[in-house]
């Protein structure tokens, strides 16, 4: 794809990286800053056109095929404050990657893109640190205070196979997380079925609830270790609903530590006061299938300093009641 400019007309030749892209899609990828409001309009309008033509703000791109896109006034932030931004999430640990995609061990606080006021994430961060890649997308989202595995696609075909895993479910890719939450869990192992509804706070927050109009919902959880007034659970994912595990623990009566949206408010604050500082809620592991070659894949993200410190200070002062046999090898102890 060629650049864009946006002090005149520019005309984009579509190349391999961005066959099956919708036209809306890859102008407001290609178009940073400018706000999608104004990309429809000049959608509508008839301004931008392929191979000189009038299309669809749904219109799949094809090999070859020649945008033209208006002359764009961009309003540009100061360059001190990308650079300070970029600065502050470079480190961006790389579990896996090959010519397909890459494994990202993602940091707890940062989001996965900006957006929602959030004006720098993890996947800006990758492409400023390798401005030569011709494509880079997230094939899926955790949380912003969530850590852990997050995969990346290098190729749309890629992209196109692990979205399509992802929507499998259970017949795709194993997802498991480890969870810090309040309370003395009991059982072994409990599937969990509650059907979550998403919806908007008075203040234009998203959120989500147990709702029976609500779409399926389904989590594993199983019990790793129990103190007192706290249990250390794994959590599977059979499907991938927003803020799935959260909404599922808080229901239950067993919120998550840490968790600003869902959990005990009082307690978080003397949990910051201990050491805890972030949510308790790591993306560990995932098994799955390459994407394109269909080999088996196994990516583990270690408990980071954050989420594993505050384990082992709870387990130096606390008599634990419960523990599985092989805890220390999962949680990466030495």
């Amino acid at each position: 794809m060629t650049g864009v400019g946006n002090n005149s007309v520019t005309h984009a030749l579509i190349g391999e990286e961005e066959v099956g892209q919708r036209l809306d899609n890859f102008l407001i990828r290609c178009c940073k800053g400018v706000p999608k409001s104004h990309i429809y309009r000049i959608l509508r309008s008839g301004e931008v056109r392929v191979n000189s033509g009038r299309v669809d703000a749904t219109y799949r791109l094809r090999a070859g095929d020649s945008v033209r896109i208006p002359p764009i006034r961009i309003a540009e932030r100061p360059q001190n404050e990308v650079d300070e931004a970029a600065k502050e999430r470079v480190d961006l640990p790389i579990i896996y990657e090959d010519e397909a995609m890459l494994v990202i061990d993602k940091p707890e606080g940062i989001a996965v893109h900006g957006g929602s006021g959030v004006s720098f994430g993890v996947i800006e961060a990758l492409r400023r640190q390798r401005p030569q890649a011709k494509f880079l997308e997230l094939a899926h989202r955790l949380d912003r205070e969530t850590s852990g595995v997050l995969l990346v696609g290098k190729k749309r075909l890629a992209l196109t196979a692990l979205h399509d895993m992802f929507r499998e479910h259970g017949a795709g890719a194993d997802k498991r997380y480890l969870v810090l939450v309040k309370g003395r869990w009991m059982n072994l192992t409990q599937h969990v079925k509650l059907p979550l509804h998403k919806y908007l706070t008075e203040g234009g927050e998203r959120r989500v609830s147990v709702n029976p109009d609500g779409k399926a919902s389904h989590t594993i959880f199983r019990l790793l270790a129990r103190w007192q007034g706290m249990s250390l659970l794994e959590a599977q994912l059979k499907t991938g609903r927003t803020h799935q595990i959260r909404v599922h623990l808080a229901h239950l009566g067993f919120p998550i530590l840490g968790d600003e949206k869902y959990g005990d408010f009082a307690l978080n604050k003397n949990l910051k006061r201990d050491g805890l500082k972030r949510m308790a809620l790591h993306a560990w592991r995932m098994a799955f299938r390459h994407p394109l070659t269909g080999a088996p894949l196994e990516c583990v993200a270690p408990l980071p300093d954050s989420f594993g410190g505050y384990i082992s200070a709870v387990n130096r002062k606390n008599e634990q009641e419960f523990k599985i046999d092989n805890l220390e090898q999962m949680l990466g102890s030495k």
